[in-house]
């Protein structure tokens, strides 16, 4: 009889276990749902940019970010090649604007979100996600939103702890 107990209850803890959170990672929800599209295993420190074709001057945007302690996500840059509608023309106070290899660049932002609604475009369907410590413009540490989401979908992004049944429920990217 013991041992019948002692197989219960360590059932019961192997499946409580599926569902603590274990894995910190970059989740992209599905609209206004907790149904994860897919995610990106992160930790704190970790950086990443999302990358879009401008909709009307068609000139590539990048927009820098980092993963903090309290799994906010934080803007630190922006990067973009014309002027337009949508686009800075100069930076706020503490920022820094700059102008390099063709390119402006507003450097030391510090916009803090806990979770950003993200639209993969519909006309100009160019968006990417990039990521890596050591070498960000790997092609192996970079998709494009259509390998993963129809143009014109739109997700909530946001760092999350992720419970082995929600890492099964959801993509993993670039897995």
């Amino acid at each position: 009889m013991k041992k019948i107990v002692w197989l219960v209850l360590a059932f019961i803890l192997l499946i409580a276990l599926c569902f603590i959170p274990y894995r910190t990672a970059l989740v992209f929800y599905q609209e206004n749902t907790d149904n994860i599209a897919a995610f990106l295993p992160v930790e704190a420190g970790d950086t990443f940019q999302i990358i879009f074709t401008h909709s009307i001057h068609l000139t590539d945007v990048v927009e820098k970010y980092e993963v903090t302690e309290n799994h906010d996500i934080k803007q630190y840059e922006i990067v973009y090649e014309q002027f337009g509608i949508g686009m800075p023309s100069n930076a706020q106070e503490g920022e820094e604007f700059v102008y390099e290899d063709g390119k402006y660049h507003i450097k030391d932002l510090n916009n803090y979100f806990p979770s950003m609604n993200i639209r993969n475009g519909k006309t100009v369907s160019e968006n990417r996600l990039v990521w890596s410590q050591e070498n960000p413009s790997d092609e192996k540490n970079m998709v494009w939103f259509n390998e993963y989401f129809e143009p014109g979908a739109w997700f909530t992004v946001k760092v999350d702890r992720l419970s082995l049944w929600e890492s099964l429920r959801g993509v993993k990217i670039h897995e």
